[in-house]
């Protein structure tokens, strides 16, 4: 029941440099030494993700103690920003680990996958029978980042809007279905001198993000799809649209004043303090609005709400913006009788225990009840359950060129520094 965990430093990574990974994955198919263990449930992580070791851990000495006695567990971590140069060494030497953190390059994963190292998931948990116990919001996600069903959720974000119940009470304002609707909140709200929203607009993410979710919810969920496609163009006017709908919220200066030089920490303070009405953020943010030390408005007068819909849009409120933070996926070549009983452990119990250890929201279903579960926490649990279809967030698709390009010119779209116009040729330049 063991669980080693061993760092990967930048000086075991040399042997990659100036190898692609079209190279290295194209003589993996020889034997010879490097090749995975199979006498133990190797895992791969990066060295920031402190979670999912512990709670395998914690199922090793517990819940799959019998799968850890026959196949124990060891673990190995990587710098995230070494891991995909990792991955492309192992499965060159065709020594990829049972469980491998996908890529940061979503691309880096289907490459993998097609060159039959990552394990088909609709087919490895249907022969076990237990696909039910992936929420299908997770599936969905997961299935748009990765081009099919090819990681497994250890954590499952969803994202939306913030919003201080109490100040929307004082106000009279019922929480907004349609965007016209938040834009007459947020009217009133600075007519009562209370800042709309607060964002971060030194990250840029924050502003984009909202770019993409009027993007999703007038033009549908495969929106952005098509420009990955390249059926359809940013500059398309249905999707500049969308980037001066945004604009037009800062034009009327509802971020606040130096949104351009706000950083992620002091966003986070402003609605926490109560200082700002609104805050786009995923459910990460949970650890602050459940820590009382941080969150001043208290726990009562915190409410979630998605992205709301556009009159007349294809996309709707119920498709949640989402994101796997911890996605692992599995190595093909090393599903077996004992790997499989490791995997339908961890998909069983995988979802209660670090909802009960690491108040974490995972993809897995939760096949037991969590006691003392924080109240916001439990709400976007159950959101999670009740979601089919998600969307992707503005830059999941692009290359990080573009991505740069999208973040760093955000701020200057809502100060009016650039037009929506320039905003979406610039990154559509960089696709």
């Amino acid at each position: 029941m063991r669980l080693t965990r061993k760092t990967l430093t930048r000086g075991a990574m040399a042997a990659v440099a100036g190898t692609s990974a079209f190279a290295l994955m194209a003589c993996s198919g020889g034997g010879g030494g490097g090749a995975a263990s199979s006498d133990a449930f190797s895992v791969l992580v990066n060295v920031e993700n402190a979670e999912v070791p512990a709670v395998l851990d914690t199922l090793a000495a517990g819940a799959c103690s019998e799968q850890a006695d026959t196949l124990p567990l060891e673990a190995e971590t990587t710098p995230q920003t070494n891991l995909d140069q990792q991955l492309q060494l192992q499965a060159g030497q065709g020594a990829l680990p049972v469980l491998f953190s996908a890529g940061n390059a979503p691309s880096l994963t289907a490459e993998l996958a097609d060159a039959g190292h990552v394990a088909d998931f609709d087919e490895v948990l249907g022969d076990l029978g237990i696909a039910d116990q992936i929420e299908p919001a997770a599936v969905s996600t997961i299935e748009s980042l990765y081009g099919g069903f090819r990681a497994l959720p250890f954590e499952y974000n969803v994202e939306g809007i913030w919003y201080n119940k109490q100040v929307f009470a004082e106000n009279g304002i019922e929480e907004p279905q349609t965007f016209d609707d938040m834009v007459a909140a947020a009217q009133t709200l600075n007519d009562a001198g209370v800042q709309p929203f607060s964002a971060s607009g030194e990250q840029g993410w924050p502003i984009t993000r909202l770019i993409s979710s009027y993007i999703f919810r007038d033009l549908g969920p495969d929106a952005m799809q098509k420009v990955a496609d390249g059926e359809a163009e940013l500059t398309d006017p249905e999707y500049v649209a969308a980037a001066q709908a945004i604009a037009d919220l800062g034009a009327e200066g509802w971020f606040g004043k130096g949104v351009g030089s706000i950083d992620m920490a002091t966003s986070e303070n402003q609605f926490l303090n109560g200082s700002a009405a609104m805050f786009y953020m995923g459910s990460w943010f949970l650890s602050g609005l459940n820590d009382p030390e941080m969150n001043q408005i208290g726990v009562e007068n915190v409410g979630f709400m998605p992205f709301p819909s556009v009159e007349g849009g294809a996309g709707d409120r119920s498709q949640l913006a989402a994101n796997v933070g911890l996605p692992l996926t599995m190595n093909a070549n090393l599903v077996n009788d004992d790997s499989s009983g490791w995997l339908e452990c961890i998909v069983e119990n995988y979802g209660a225990t670090a909802l009960e250890q690491e108040n974490r929201v995972s993809g897995f279903a939760l096949n037991e009840e969590v006691e003392d579960v924080p109240e916001l926490t439990s709400m976007v649990q159950q959101q999670v359950a009740e979601t089919e279809t998600t969307v992707l967030w503005f830059e999941a698709l692009f290359s990080a060129e573009a991505t740069t390009t999208s973040q760093r010119n955000a701020a200057p779209l809502v100060t009016g520094s650039i037009s929506a116009e320039e905003f979406m040729s610039k990154v559509q330049a960089d696709l």
